[in-house]
């Protein structure tokens, strides 16, 4: 081989070198960045999906109680019940709220659409043997006389009957049943409250209220939602959404006896009061 050629694929070999050199520099160039965005590149996270706003569904904490009203229970006799009593009678003082029981009241059907209600179902369901009613009372201890409180089977015999004290203050009351009367389930029972402003009349006619009651029992699909609440104020929800009416007002107000500052259980009185159109108490204390 001539020393030109020679010298020739020589520099040839070390061009080659030179330019592989670079090409493998060049190549680690590209590559690296690409390395690097594909470690550090995070992978995409499902963002927690937020509570609607607005739901009134019993086991949303955010609900009110809202009354329901049930199938209409049996009656024991035509005659309508009285959720309120009149303004005044036989030397009773003039009230500005009238005596109430803190029950629904469900009007029945009307002969005409210009026609006043021909009778009105005054009452509720409990699933308790031992219920307590709530009464709105205008008169104190001041008529020196006593309000009674009567309970009838569907026979109209008196299974309990009891003087109640009248409150320091108008308010409202509760009347609770003693160890030795309880309710039977799926029969009706028919209850008074009766305040005589004139004992010394024996004829005279007292300011009264009237209604009915019913035990039930609970069903399964109910006994589980209350099983999964978390909370009082949830079960109080559920028992209202389900038309137990007495079980969702005596836990309420058990709730408002031993929190009298908490606000949250005071609106939720408030919403069942007025879910059954008793916004005229539904800001009344309870006194004892």
């Amino acid at each position: 081989m001539s020393r030109g050629i020679y010298t020739f694929v020589l520099v040839a070999s070390r061009n080659m070198k030179w330019m592989l050199t670079i090409a493998l520099v060049l190549s680690g160039v590209t590559y690296y960045p690409a390395k690097v965005t594909a470690q550090t590149k995070q992978p995409a996270t499902k963002q927690p999906v937020q509570p609607t706003k607005g739901k009134t569904s019993p086991q949303g904490r955010n609900s009110r109680p809202v009354f329901v009203l049930p199938k209409t229970p049996a009656r024991l006799s035509p005659i309508s019940g009285r959720r309120t009593g009149m303004g005044s009678r036989d030397n009773c003082p003039a009230v500005t709220t009238a005596l109430t029981a803190l029950v629904p009241l469900r009007e029945e059907q009307k002969l005409s659409k210009t026609d006043k209600p021909i009778s009105a179902i005054v009452g509720g369901l409990t699933t308790s043997q031992r219920p307590t009613f709530w009464f709105y009372v205008p008169y104190t201890q001041e008529l020196t006389t006593s309000a009674e409180f009567v309970l009838q089977d569907s026979a109209e015999n008196d299974i309990y009957r009891n003087a109640i004290a009248l409150p320091p203050k108008p308010g409202i009351i509760s009347v609770s049943l003693p160890s030795n009367t309880s309710l039977q389930v799926g029969k009706t029972y028919h209850w008074y409250l009766k305040v005589p402003c004139n004992q010394q009349q024996t004829a005279s006619v007292p300011i009264y209220v009237e209604g009915d009651i019913q035990r039930v029992n609970l069903d399964s699909r109910m006994m589980q939602q209350l099983e999964t609440a978390v909370n009082p104020q949830q079960k109080v929800a559920i028992y209202a959404q389900e038309g137990i009416w007495f079980d969702s007002l005596t836990m309420l107000a058990q709730m408002r006896q031993n929190n009298p500052h908490d606000a949250s259980v005071a609106e939720d009185w408030q919403s069942l009061l007025r879910s059954v159109n008793l916004d005229n108490v539904a800001t009344a204390p309870l006194v004892k």
